[in-house]
């Protein structure tokens, strides 16, 4: 047997004297500036709300593949049973903003839009209200809901148009259903349009972060004042990627006004064609730089040609307020009454003129059909060759059937252009009629291909005759008269 020997050394620790910790109990100084945004949350947070939808589906169920087998059928014949119908709840989330102290409530409009029941709960209330859709705009996505309740913690509003790039904003909402969320940025841009989220707009853009169940939520400014309804993000990934947009309150209040005034919404209309203008485009107009908007072609008997405007003005603003562009000219008629008077400052042929229209009624929208699906005629065509990639032809009288082309307009039919071409990068399409170059009038496929192949410019100012759906008119191209290799 081996023993084994073991030694143990006690050693004498020395006592560790406690750490020397520091605390304040005092609360952060938040009336000092930069400290703290908790007092504007406090101010903001009560009148935001949370809400729930539902939407009921009823669907019918698909029978059992067995019964088409003509096996089964010949013992079941016509005494073959049908799919069932089960209803189904398809539920929602987002947010919503107390506008006034009786129960008035600004959202979003896709928050709501085919609900068949809305939910309301408002912020340390554990009280679940149903809400009535008072109205709702789908062209700015605006909507306005009331709930039977009184004395409601009701938000200040703000003046929107007073906003600028830099201010700090908060975006209050419920996002992902976790509960009220404050996020903290700063606007980033204003007055954002042309994004296709709605039909009318004019976004104060910002990097506060908003995710999905924000939609509808307030954005305040730093005195905890409403300054938009948040609606949209722009993100592949669909969440927040620093690009949030809001409706400015502005814009939701005047929706909401007629909504509650029991009143359908009306917006103005000029019944032009505008367009943006491009450097190559200001350059040809002999313009000071590419703000306005282009009259591309005036509706015969429209508001616009009563009061004078013509093809080729470019409108550069409307009652004394900047034109940025067509999508923001088509917003700030719209957001004029039918019958009221607009004057338009106009730049033509290089001269500044005032004129004023009387707006008509904006009429219902016409949904647009594909531009390429164009017929291409089987005759021999002549090739454009200084309008890069055109192949234009004479217009026949079945080409004018088929298109819808009045006998008024004369010019040459697009049969073809080169998706790398210039033309097409100008926005050239197959089924345009080329009506003048370099402001000449054009009567044939010849005489286009004459004028560009005469002309000494960079640019070729073209002026098209194009049908979408049910709307026509004219407008004008800038196209490079540099070949492509």
């Amino acid at each position: 047997m081996i023993a084994l020997i073991v030694t143990v050394h006690r050693v004498s620790l020395a006592k560790e004297s406690p750490p020397a910790i520091q605390v304040e109990n005092t609360p952060v100084n938040r009336t000092a500036p930069g400290t703290s945004y908790a007092p504007i949350v406090k101010k903001i947070a009560p009148s935001v709300v949370n809400i729930y939808t539902t939407r009921f589906i009823h669907e019918r169920l698909r029978m059992n593949p067995f019964f088409n087998d003509p096996f089964f059928r010949q013992f079941f014949g016509d005494r073959i049973p049908e799919g069932r119908e089960r209803t189904r709840k398809e539920e929602s989330l987002g947010s919503g903003v107390i506008v006034s102290p009786n129960g008035y409530i600004l959202t979003a409009n896709h928050v709501v839009n085919g609900a068949d029941e809305v939910k309301v709960s408002i912020a340390n209330n554990k009280k679940e209200y149903t809400a009535r859709l008072i109205g709702r705009d789908d062209a700015t996505d605006v909507a306005v809901l009331k709930i039977d309740a009184d004395n409601l913690p009701a938000v200040t509003l703000a003046d929107s148009d007073q906003m600028e790039v830099g201010d700090i904003v908060l975006a209050i909402g419920n996002p992902f259903g976790v509960g009220q969320t404050v996020t903290m940025g700063i606007v980033s841009a204003l007055g954002r349009n042309g994004l296709g989220f709605n039909g009318y707009e004019d976004f104060i853009q910002t990097d506060a972060a908003i995710n999905p169940g924000n939609s509808g939520g307030a954005l305040a400014d730093a005195e905890g004042r409403l300054v938009g309804i948040n609606t949209a993000i722009i993100s592949p990934s669909g969440g927040n990627n620093g690009i949030g947009l809001a409706v400015p309150i502005n814009l939701a209040r005047s929706v909401m006004d007629r909504l509650i005034a029991g009143g359908r919404i009306t917006r103005g209309y000029l019944d032009i064609l505008p367009e943006d203008i491009d450097d190559n485009l200001a350059k040809s107009f002999n313009l000071p730089d590419d703000n306005g908007a282009l009259v591309g072609d005036v509706a015969p008997d429209s508001p616009a040609e009563k009061a004078g405007v013509a093809a080729g003005d470019v409108i550069v603003n409307v009652n004394e307020k900047p034109v940025t562009g067509a999508e923001n000219l088509k917003f700030i008629i719209s957001q004029l009454q039918p019958g009221t008077q607009a004057t338009l400052k106009v730049i033509r042929d290089g001269l500044t003129k005032n004129i004023t229209v009387t707006l008509s009624e904006l009429p219902g929208d016409t949904a647009a059909v594909d531009n390429n699906s164009r017929p291409q005629a089987n005759i021999e065509s002549a090739q454009a060759d200084m309008l890069d990639g055109v192949v234009v032809q004479d217009i026949l009288p079945e080409n004018r059937d088929e298109l819808q082309v009045p006998n008024t307009v004369q010019g040459a039919l697009v049969t073809g252009v080169n998706e790398n071409s210039n033309s097409a990068e100008a926005g050239m399409k197959r089924g345009d009629i080329i009506t003048e170059v370099n402001r000449h009038p054009v009567a044939s496929a010849r005489e286009a291909v004459r004028l560009c192949t005469n002309t000494k410019e960079g640019q070729i100012l073209v002026k098209i005759w194009r049908r979408i759906g049910d709307h026509a008119g004219t407008r004008y191209l800038s196209v490079n008269n540099t070949k492509r290799q």
